[in-house]
């Protein structure tokens, strides 16, 4: 097997909401320190750090081992800082990595690894490590675990890479699941995941499994806006994934989902850092719960087929 360069991009989460606390010259003084942080461990692993981007780093490492060791260090030490840190000033880290060719040209580097490793690190959401099958090809039989999350919908490429979550966790089981009430399947029909509709006050869109992923969030990176401060930039990521409907909470409030057919407040379910199948119909309230009757809320529908119900789980991210 040939080894290619592997490609990583850090970036730092929620940076705005640390500038808006902190002023502007202890808020840079901060970042900056980080950014120099994480490009020590990059170099420390055998990576070369190609460029700085404001509140993330983008490094070269010369396999995928090492990248991967490099990505581990910089989630595990990092998460013992943040636990000392006050939750409004917590800047945690969102990881993408791939390998293959690469060219350089006065200093710069490109290439389908780069674009990709810097796609992945957009997707990943705050505090994971996602990798392409380049990579995780790489690593030794038991040495790292991971988690297969299927071909990913990559905006822009034709193919759909399969990308893996790297657990960077020194104790955690495969999935912290929750029980929540679901929907009983409907007998005979097509699981497949079709298309997703979304209504916030007068703004409605679909989205299609081949539209996904999209992003649901404060500002017009977001495919899908809902402007309220309790919003995070980049609040919750919807994918589609094995035939399914996933949605991501990658926020810093919080989001919460709620099916039609259950009742009361025990059919709604609480998501930090975590994911849910989302079937049927219901709402999902970003930045506060649906029972605060103020909250940012928006009406779903999927269609293509119903869920079976014991894919109806929570999968802890952390």
């Amino acid at each position: 097997m040939s080894v290619h360069p592997t490609v990583v991009f850090a970036d730092l989460t929620g940076s705005t909401r640390v500038f808006e606390a902190m002023g502007n010259a202890r808020a840079t003084e901060t970042v900056t320190r980080l950014i120099q942080w994480i490009g020590a461990i990059c170099e420390s692993h055998g990576g070369r750090v190609v460029k700085s981007l404001g509140d993330g780093v983008f490094a070269i490492f010369l396999d995928g081992l090492s990248a991967t060791h490099a990505t581990l260090e910089l989630q595990r030490n990092h998460q013992k800082r943040l636990q000392s840190w006050p939750a409004p000033l917590r800047m945690e880290l969102q990881i993408g990595v791939a390998s293959g060719e690469i060219v350089e040209v006065d200093g710069d580097c490109y290439g389908d690894a780069v674009n990709l490793a810097s796609r992945l690190s957009d997707l990943a959401g705050p505090g994971q490590i996602w990798a392409t099958e380049s990579v995780i090809d790489q690593l030794h039989s038991g040495e790292v675990r991971h988690r297969n999350l299927g071909p990913i919908n990559i905006r822009g490429r034709n193919e759909l890479p399969v990308v893996y979550r790297v657990d960077w966790q020194d104790e955690i089981s495969e999935f912290l699941t929750m029980p929540a009430s679901l929907v009983p399947p409907v007998r005979g029909s097509d699981s497949s995941f079709g298309q997703i509709e979304l209504a916030w006050l007068d703004v409605r869109s679909i989205f299609r499994a081949k539209d996904l992923p999209i992003h649901l969030g404060r500002v017009d990176e977001a495919q899908f806006v809902v402007n309220d401060p309790r919003v995070s930039r980049l609040h919750a990521r919807i994918e589609a994934r094995q035939g399914s409907c996933v949605l991501v909470d990658v926020s810093t409030y919080g989001t919460w989902v709620r099916f039609h057919g259950t009742a009361g407040a025990s059919g709604e379910i609480a998501l930090r850092r975590e994911e849910c199948v989302l079937h049927g119909s219901g709402e999902i309230g970003l930045g506060a719960p649906l029972s605060d009757f103020s909250a940012p809320t928006i009406s779903f529908k999927t269609t293509g087929g119903a869920v079976p119900v014991d894919r109806g789980e929570l999968r802890a991210s952390r």
